[in-house]
Protein backbone atom coordinates (compact mmCIF):
# COMPACT_ATOMS: atom_id res chain seq x y z
CA UNK A 1 0.00 0.00 0.00
CA UNK A 2 1.53 3.61 -0.76
CA UNK A 3 1.37 5.84 1.19
CA UNK A 4 -1.76 8.72 1.48
CA UNK A 5 -1.91 12.30 3.71
CA UNK A 6 -4.30 14.73 4.16
CA UNK A 7 -3.55 18.35 5.69
CA UNK A 8 -5.11 20.59 7.32
CA UNK A 9 -3.77 24.40 8.67
CA UNK A 10 -6.39 26.11 11.09
CA UNK A 11 -6.02 29.00 13.42
CA UNK A 12 -7.33 29.07 17.08
CA UNK A 13 -11.36 28.86 17.19
CA UNK A 14 -13.86 27.20 19.53
CA UNK A 15 -14.26 24.51 16.72
CA UNK A 16 -10.91 24.36 16.07
CA UNK A 17 -10.10 20.89 17.86
CA UNK A 18 -13.45 19.15 17.06
CA UNK A 19 -12.82 20.46 13.05
CA UNK A 20 -9.21 18.27 13.73
CA UNK A 21 -10.86 15.33 15.28
CA UNK A 22 -13.95 15.58 12.41
CA UNK A 23 -10.62 15.75 9.53
CA UNK A 24 -8.67 12.57 11.41
CA UNK A 25 -12.06 10.73 10.95
CA UNK A 26 -12.88 11.18 7.50
CA UNK A 27 -8.99 10.81 5.87
CA UNK A 28 -9.41 7.28 8.30
CA UNK A 29 -12.85 6.66 6.00
CA UNK A 30 -10.61 7.39 2.76
CA UNK A 31 -8.20 4.60 3.66
CA UNK A 32 -10.73 1.61 2.58
CA UNK A 33 -10.14 -1.42 3.19
CA UNK A 34 -8.70 -3.35 5.41
CA UNK A 35 -10.77 -1.20 7.47
CA UNK A 36 -9.45 0.18 11.04
CA UNK A 37 -11.20 -1.42 14.01
CA UNK A 38 -13.82 1.31 15.12
CA UNK A 39 -12.29 1.43 18.94
CA UNK A 40 -8.81 2.01 17.09
CA UNK A 41 -10.00 5.12 15.15
CA UNK A 42 -10.98 6.80 18.80
CA UNK A 43 -7.29 6.44 19.60
CA UNK A 44 -5.98 8.04 16.15
CA UNK A 45 -9.00 10.82 17.01
CA UNK A 46 -8.04 11.25 20.30
CA UNK A 47 -4.24 11.49 19.81
CA UNK A 48 -5.34 14.26 17.16
CA UNK A 49 -7.31 16.45 19.86
CA UNK A 50 -4.64 15.85 22.12
CA UNK A 51 -1.64 17.45 19.94
CA UNK A 52 -4.17 19.71 18.03
CA UNK A 53 -5.46 21.33 21.62
CA UNK A 54 -1.78 21.07 22.96
CA UNK A 55 -0.97 22.98 19.96
CA UNK A 56 -3.47 25.74 20.20
CA UNK A 57 -2.91 26.46 24.00
CA UNK A 58 0.85 26.24 24.25
CA UNK A 59 1.76 26.58 20.81
CA UNK A 60 0.39 29.60 19.53
CA UNK A 61 -2.61 29.59 18.70
CA UNK A 62 -2.18 28.40 14.80
CA UNK A 63 -1.47 24.66 13.63
CA UNK A 64 -0.97 22.73 10.73
CA UNK A 65 -2.21 18.69 10.99
CA UNK A 66 -1.18 16.08 8.43
CA UNK A 67 -1.87 12.63 8.56
CA UNK A 68 -0.30 9.67 7.07
CA UNK A 69 -1.42 5.72 6.36
CA UNK A 70 1.90 3.49 5.97
CA UNK A 71 1.14 -0.22 5.81
CA UNK A 72 1.15 -0.84 9.55
CA UNK A 73 0.82 2.57 10.79
CA UNK A 74 -0.59 5.93 10.87
CA UNK A 75 1.25 8.91 11.50
CA UNK A 76 -0.13 12.01 12.96
CA UNK A 77 2.12 15.12 12.54
CA UNK A 78 1.11 18.65 14.44
CA UNK A 79 3.13 21.33 13.45
CA UNK A 80 2.71 24.65 15.39
CA UNK A 81 4.46 28.15 16.27
CA UNK A 82 6.14 27.51 19.24
CA UNK A 83 10.22 26.32 19.73
CA UNK A 84 9.56 24.24 22.94
CA UNK A 85 8.54 20.59 23.25
CA UNK A 86 6.30 19.20 25.26
CA UNK A 87 6.91 18.19 28.69
CA UNK A 88 5.99 15.44 30.83
CA UNK A 89 4.16 17.13 33.75
CA UNK A 90 2.40 16.10 37.10
CA UNK A 91 -1.17 15.35 36.15
CA UNK A 92 -3.53 18.02 38.29
CA UNK A 93 -6.09 15.98 39.82
CA UNK A 94 -7.84 18.97 41.39
CA UNK A 95 -7.02 22.14 39.45
CA UNK A 96 -8.14 21.26 36.21
CA UNK A 97 -4.92 22.66 34.59
CA UNK A 98 -4.26 18.93 32.71
CA UNK A 99 -0.99 17.27 32.51
CA UNK A 100 -2.83 14.53 30.88
CA UNK A 101 -2.32 14.86 27.41
CA UNK A 102 1.46 14.11 26.71
CA UNK A 103 1.61 11.16 29.04
CA UNK A 104 -1.21 10.09 26.95
CA UNK A 105 -0.20 10.48 23.67
CA UNK A 106 3.33 8.76 24.62
CA UNK A 107 0.88 5.73 26.42
CA UNK A 108 -0.92 5.26 23.25
CA UNK A 109 2.04 5.69 20.46
CA UNK A 110 4.56 3.47 19.29
CA UNK A 111 6.90 6.77 19.38
CA UNK A 112 6.50 10.13 19.79
CA UNK A 113 9.25 12.63 18.10
CA UNK A 114 9.68 16.11 18.19
CA UNK A 115 11.33 17.82 15.49
CA UNK A 116 12.51 21.63 15.08
CA UNK A 117 10.95 23.41 12.29
CA UNK A 118 13.84 25.21 10.12
CA UNK A 119 11.77 28.36 9.76
CA UNK A 120 10.81 28.49 13.98
CA UNK A 121 8.36 26.22 15.38
CA UNK A 122 8.23 22.28 15.84
CA UNK A 123 6.89 19.18 14.19
CA UNK A 124 5.22 16.50 17.34
CA UNK A 125 4.83 13.51 15.68
CA UNK A 126 2.81 10.43 17.01
CA UNK A 127 3.33 7.00 15.17
CA UNK A 128 0.46 4.59 16.04
CA UNK A 129 -0.17 0.81 14.80
CA UNK A 130 -2.90 0.17 12.37
CA UNK A 131 -4.78 -2.08 13.97
CA UNK A 132 -6.81 -4.09 11.42
CA UNK A 133 -9.56 -6.40 11.23
CA UNK A 134 -8.11 -9.65 10.12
Amino acid sequence: MTTMSAERTAPRSSSAVAEARQAARAFIETLGQPAIEPEHVDTVVLVVSELVTNALRHGGGTYTLCLAAHPHTIEVAVDDLSPHPPRMRTPDLDGGTGGFGWHMVNDLSLATVVTPRPGGGKTVRALLPRWTRG
